[in-house]
C-alpha cells in the first residue's frame, strides 16, 4: 500500500509460429507489461503487425465502434459484460446493429449541414423580401447587369446616383437597393453603391418572388428539422440500448488489436521472437504457468536495485542502460480514489513510496480546515451524493472525483462544528442568532466540558482551551499557530519518506546529507525560533539550537556539493540560500489561515448585507431585496469555498510536501490488452 508494485522481469523466446498464441496468453493474464525492442542487430527487428483478414476485420470493426463511442458518449452503469455474450454479440447481429447507429449519427449530420444551409438561405430571402421581385428578375443576364446590396443609406440612393437614374432601373427599399443596368455602366453603379456603403448580396437560384421562396424553404426546413430530431431521439435512443455492449465490445477489439500490432515490439528473427516484459512479482509464478506451454525459453526475474550511487560513476558516465520497471500502484478501495490526486503529478518512481495513502488522510483534512463551515461542507457531500446518481458517474475518473468530493465534504463539516459556522453563520450563543441558536445548548456543554489537554496550551501556547474554536475572532492567533505547526509537522513527514527513499536508491549515508540535513535543520530552526517567540533568548543568540541548525547546513552544503552534484562552489552558494527557501515552505502554510479567514468574511459579508436587510423590519421589498442578497453572496462564497481552498491544499502537497520526497518520473504500468471494466472473463 505505502510503495510501488514490486516487479519481475520476463524474457520469453519461442519459434514465431507460436507468437500469437504467446500474445493471446499474456493478454488473458492481464498483468504483462512489454517493452519495446529497440537493441537492432543483424538479423533481428521488430516484428510487423498481422495483416491476416481476422486482423483487418478487427480494425475496421474498432473504428467504426471507436466513431460510435466518440459520438454517442455511451455509460455502463450495469457492470461488466460476461466474454461469452461479447463473442455472441460479435458473432450476431452487431455489425448490422452498430451500422444503424452510425446510419442514425449520419442521419442527423446530413440533415444538421442541410439546416444550416436553408438557414443560410432563408436569411438571405429575408434581406431580400423588402424589395419584392421576382428573383430571376434579380439574378440578371447575358446583356443586363443586376446590382443589389444592403445598405443604411438606402433612402439617399436617388441622390447619390443623380444624373445616372436617366441610365439604369433603380428600385429601393428599407435597408436594400436594386440596380439594373446595361454592362457598359457597371462601373458607375458600383462605384455609387459603395458611396453608400453598401454590402453586396448574393440572389439565390430560385424562382417567384422572396416571399414565395421563403415559403417554400420554411416548409422544407420544418421537414428537414423534424427528421434531425427524429434522427436525434432515434439515436438516443439507440445509445441507450446498445451503450453497456458497446463498451464491452470495444474493450474486447482492442485486446485483440493489441494481440494484432503487438508484434511491433517483439524482437524477431527469421525462425523465433523474443519478448521482454515486466510482471507483478506477485503474479510471475501464474505467468510461467500459463506460458510454460508454449515458449522454448522463459525467465522471470525479480528486479533488485543494488547501486547504491547517482547515476553517474566515478567517471562521469552512465553505464547503466536497462530500463527501470513501470510502475503500479496497490492501494485499497478506501484510498484508491486518491490515486487521482497523486497522478496529476505524475506516477512515483519505482521503489519509492507512493503517497496515495498520506493524501487520503491529509488533503481533506487540509481542505477542510481552510473552509471549515458544515453548512457549505453538507453542500458538497450531497453535490457528490447527485454526482454519484448521474450516468458519468460509472467512469472510474468520474468515479474516483466524486468520492473525493465526499471526503472533502465529509471534513469541512467536522472542523465546521470544531468552528461552530455554517452558512456563515456563528452557531454558539456568540453569534447573530445568540441563545435563539438551534445549536446554542451543545456549544455550551462543549465550551464547558471539552478542553484541550495541558500539552496543547503550555508548550504550543495555544491559550484558547475551549470548543468551540472561533478561528476569526477570539481564536485567530491559534489559528497562525496551528497553520504553522501543521506546516512543520507536514514538512517533516515529507522528509523522512524522502529520508527513506534515499537510503533505499543511494544507501544511508547519501540520505543523511540530502534529507537528514533538512531534518535537522527544520526541528533546530523550529525550536531556536519558538524560543524567541517565548522571549527566551534574542533571534541572533548562538543558542546550542542555532548551532546545530548551522550544522545541519553544513551537511547540506555537502550533500548538495557530492550528493547532489553541484559541486563545493554549487553547495556553498546554495546551501544557505535554500534554507530561507525551508522558511518560505513552512510560511506558505500560513496560507490555511489567510485563505481561512477570507472565507469567513466573505460569508459574514452575506449576513450583512442581506440576513439584517431582511430582518430589519422593512417592506416586502426590502425583505426580498435582503434575500436575494443573502442567497446570491452566499452561492459566490460557497464557489469560492469549493475552487479556492482545494487550490491551496493542493498546491500545500504537490509543492511544499511532495518536493520533499517525490519523483513523478514513474512509468505507467500498462500490461498488453489494457484494464478490463467492462467485460468479465477471459478472452
Amino acid at each position: 500500500m505505502f510503495d510501488t508494485v514490486a516487479m519481475s522481469r520476463l524474457t520469453v523466446a519461442a519459434p514465431v509460429d507460436r507468437m500469437a498464441d504467446v500474445l493471446r496468453e499474456c493478454t488473458n493474464l492481464g498483468c504483462v507489461h512489454i517493452e519495446s525492442y529497440t537493441n537492432f542487430e543483424d538479423g533481428v527487428n521488430v516484428g510487423h503487425a498481422s495483416d491476416s483478414e481476422e486482423a483487418n476485420h478487427v480494425s475496421a470493426l474498432l473504428a467504426k465502434v471507436r466513431a460510435a463511442i466518440s459520438a454517442f458518449k455511451p455509460v455502463n452503469a450495469d457492470g461488466p459484460v460476461p466474454i461469452k455474450r461479447v463473442k455472441e454479440l460479435l458473432e450476431g447481429s452487431f455489425a448490422d446493429e452498430l451500422q444503424k447507429g452510425l446510419d442514425l449519427l449520419d442521419t442527423h449530420r446530413d440533415a444538421e449541414a442541410e439546416l444550416e444551409v436553408l438557414d443560410e438561405q432563408i436569411h438571405l430571402l429575408r434581406r431580400l423580401e423588402p424589395l419584392n421581385m421576382d428573383l430571376e428578375l434579380l439574378s440578371g443576364s447575358s446583356r443586363v447587369e443586376v446590382y443589389v446590396a444592403e445598405t443604411k443609406k438606402s433612402s439617399k440612393a436617388a441622390n447619390v446616383f443623380g444624373a445616372l437614374l436617366q441610365k439604369v432601373e433603380l428600385a429601393a427599399a428599407p435597408g436594400i437597393v436594386a440596380v439594373a443596368c446595361l454592362p457598359s455602366e457597371g462601373a458607375e453603379v458600383q462605384m455609387a453603391l459603395g458611396e453608400l456603403g453598401g454590402k453586396p448580396v448574393q440572389i439565390p437560384n430560385m424562382g417567384g418572388t422572396p416571399a414565395e421562396a421563403l415559403k417554400s424553404l420554411l416548409a422544407k426546413r420544418s421537414k428537414v428539422e423534424g427528421t434531425m430530431f427524429s434522427a436525434s431521439e432515434d439515436a438516443e435512443r439507440w445509445a441507450r440500448n446498445n451503450g453497456r455492449n458497446i463498451l464491452a465490445i470495444h474493450e474486447y477489439l482492442v485486446k485483440e488489436d493489441g494481440i494484432h500490432t503487438a508484434p511491433t515490439q517483439l524482437a524477431v528473427s527469421g525462425q523465433a521472437f523474443a519478448l521482454d516484459a515486466w510482471v507483478p512479482t506477485d503474479k510471475a509464478g501464474a505467468v510461467k504457468a500459463a506460458l510454460k506451454d508454449f515458449a522454448s525459453h522463459m525467465e522471470v526475474e525479480a528486479f533488485v536495485d543494488d547501486h547504491h550511487h547517482h547515476d553517474d560513476d566515478h567517471d562521469g558516465h552512465d553505464d547503466h542502460h536497462e530500463p527501470t520497471p513501470p510502475v503500479a500502484l496497490e492501494n485499497g478501495s478506501v484510498s484508491r480514489p486518491f490515486e487521482l490526486l497523486v497522478g496529476l503529478v505524475g506516477r512515483p518512481a519505482y521503489g519509492t513510496f507512493d503517497p496515495t495513502f498520506f493524501m487520503m488522510l491529509t488533503f481533506p483534512v487540509i481542505y477542510g480546515l481552510i473552509l471549515g463551515d458544515f453548512g457549505y461542507g453538507l453542500i458538497i457531500f450531497l453535490l457528490g451524493v447527485y454526482f454519484g446518481t448521474k450516468p458519468f458517474a460509472a467512469d472510474p475518473v468520474a468515479k474516483n472525483g466524486i468520492t473525493i468530493l465526499k471526503w472533502m465534504g465529509v471534513w469541512c463539516m467536522i472542523w465546521g462544528f470544531l468552528f461552530a459556522e455554517g452558512f456563515g453563520f456563528v452557531w454558539d450563543d456568540t453569534g447573530r442568532m445568540g441563545d435563539a441558536s438551534p445549536l446554542a445548548g451543545f456549544y455550551a456543554w462543549t465550551y464547558d466540558n471539552i478542553t484541550f489537554p495541558d500539552f496543547w496550551t503550555d508548550t504550543l501556547r495555544m491559550d484558547y482551551t475551549h470548543i468551540p474554536f472561533h478561528r476569526a475572532t477570539s481564536s485567530i492567533q491559534e489559528y497562525v499557530l496551528l497553520s504553522v505547526y501543521l506546516g512543520i509537522a507536514h514538512l517533516m513527514f515529507g522528509y523522512i519518506l524522502g529520508f527513506i527513499n534515499v537510503a533505499r536508491a543511494h544507501g544511508i549515508l547519501a540520505a543523511f546529507f540530502e534529507k537528514g540535513s533538512w531534518m535537522i535543520i527544520l526541528t533546530t530552526g523550529t525550536v531556536h525560533i519558538y524560543g524567541f517567540l517565548t522571549g527566551e533568548h534574542a533571534v541572533l543568540d548562538l543558542t546550542p539550537y542555532a548551532v546545530a541548525m548551522l550544522v545541519g547546513v553544513v551537511c547540506l552544503i555537502i550533500g548538495l556539493a557530492i550528493y547532489e552534484k553541484f559541486g563545493w562552489a554549487g553547495g556553498i552558494i546554495m546551501g544557505p540560500i535554500e534554507t530561507f527557501g525551508l522558511l518560505a515552505n513552512t510560511l506558505s502554510y500560513l496560507r490555511v489561515m489567510g485563505v481561512g479567514v477570507a472565507g469567513v468574511k466573505i460569508a459574514q459579508v452575506s449576513l450583512d448585507m442581506g440576513w439584517d436587510l431582511m430582518l430589519s423590519g422593512g417592506g416586502v421589498a426590502t425583505i426580498v431585496l435582503g434575500l436575494v442578497l443573502f442567497l446570491f453572496i452566499q452561492a459566490f462564497a460557497l464557489a469560492l469555498g469549493i475552487l479556492s481552498p482545494s487550490i491551496h491544499a493542493a498546491r500545500l502537497h504537490f509543492v511544499e510536501w511532495m518536493g520533499k520526497f517525490y519523483s513523478g518520473t514513474g512509468r505507467v504500468f500498462t500490461p498488453i490488452g489494457g484494464r478490463t471494466l467492462h467485460t468479465e472473463g477471459q478472452s
